[in-house]
């Protein structure tokens, strides 16, 4: 059986060449032609000698997985189905900007955190995705969008004049999935997105997005601090219990306190608090004024999310989305306060690539879809 070698990150692709008798040199060179090439073909990795492509050819494989769909919303925002085995789907998202271009990646095929107004969590838990499955997203993302064509952006801190534009300049782990209850494929995946023979992204321009694992956020800040978006969604235990559920095992307090800690070590001085507005449940200005106190002590800024719309089967979901005024009104009490606030802007929703809204249907859909679909684009990004 042949070793997908996108599974390691550059100590285990190390590690993996020289339990072959290869020198180190040959691993930098195999990460660079995989990662910021995005070759899958050995054959075409020229500056390695034949005898070695032979025994790659025989020995490993560079397997992505199979894009089962391919849609471009009219703003732009595109959005990947993909196959990560049988009956199970994920999805990967690109959002286009004047100044970057952000790739939101799934860690988990599902997810167990099941958060009472996300369409994912409505589907359950399956798996967790493989290290290959998470740093595949990317891949593919940057091939893909070379291939078509798409926006390419300048390294930070680069002038577009030099060096190579790529299309992928900022990383979000937002999609499907808890990716801190993945921790060791994510910080692998994570690994190699900030390495410089990998993809070289800095760690202010890859963030994760936790529902509050408390341990797991300690464990991320000692082994790879990146930026920390924290999905809050209510200031008091009582209401965020019914909407997260993970808060009844790690309740507000606690979570505090681990995104102090985190902070220690953070690339930035700040976290994210990530905060969907549902109409009539989190979203009056005494809320926002529970929230200026629940946070005072933590460097922050807040991201206010407008609720996105989805069914379960032909049922609409409870919730609706806050009126945009009185999401304006809510912004104002924070920054009032001190407190930087943005409002998302809504990509993707015609395409059902916004926030909230990844793979609602994949549950049904993938048995059908991937069966229709397996073959044709499999083969379309089978060669490099």
């Amino acid at each position: 059986m042949s070793t997908n070698l996108l599974n390691y990150d550059a100590p285990g692709l190390a590690a993996w060449f020289a339990a072959r008798g290869e020198k180190p040199f040959r691993a930098k060179q195999v990460l660079k032609w995989m990662h910021q090439s995005q070759v899958a073909d050995f054959a075409a990795m020229t500056d390695l000698a034949k005898d070695l492509r032979a025994k790659l050819q025989s020995e490993a494989e560079i397997a992505l997985p199979p894009v089962v769909a391919d849609n471009i919303a009219t703003d732009g925002t595109r959005k990947w189905l993909l196959e990560v085995g049988p009956g199970n789907a994920v999805e990967a998202v690109f959002i286009p900007e004047d100044d970057r271009g952000t790739l939101c990646v799934s860690t988990q095929a599902g997810c167990a955190v099941d958060c009472a107004f996300c369409s994912t969590g409505k589907q359950g838990f399956s798996r967790n995705l493989t290290v290959a499955e998470i740093i595949g997203q990317l891949f593919l993302a940057n091939r893909l969008l070379r291939e078509s064509g798409g926006a390419r952006y300048a390294p930070e801190g680069m002038d577009p004049a030099a060096g190579v534009l790529r299309p992928v300049t900022n990383v979000v782990m937002m999609g499907m999935g808890e990716p801190l209850l993945n921790f060791d494929n994510t910080v692998q995946a994570l690994n190699l997105m900030l390495d410089d023979n990998a993809y070289g992204l800095s760690r202010r321009r890859v963030t994760v997005s936790t529902s509050g694992v408390v341990p797991m956020m300690d464990r991320l800040r000692d082994a790879c601090p990146v930026a920390l978006a924290v999905s809050l969604h209510a200031p008091n235990d009582a209401l965020r219990d019914q909407l997260v559920p993970l808060n009844r095992k790690y309740p507000l307090r606690e979570l505090m306190a681990a995104c102090l800690r985190y902070l220690e070590k953070a690339p930035r001085d700040f976290i994210t608090f990530e905060y969907i507005m549902l109409s009539g449940v989190n979203d009056t200005p005494a809320h926002a004024r529970e929230l200026i106190a629940l946070t005072r002590d933590v460097p922050c800024k807040f991201n206010l999310i407008p609720f996105n719309p989805f069914s379960v089967g032909n049922v609409p979901i409870q919730f609706a989305r806050s009126d945009p005024a009185r999401i304006r009104a809510f912004a104002q009490i924070l920054m009032d306060a001190g407190i930087v606030t943005t409002t998302r802007k809504t990509r993707g929703d015609d395409i059902a690539a916004a926030c909230g809204q990844l793979a609602g249907e994949v549950a049904d859909r993938t048995q059908r879809v991937v069966r229709m679909h397996r073959k044709p684009q499999a083969s379309s990004i089978a060669a490099a």
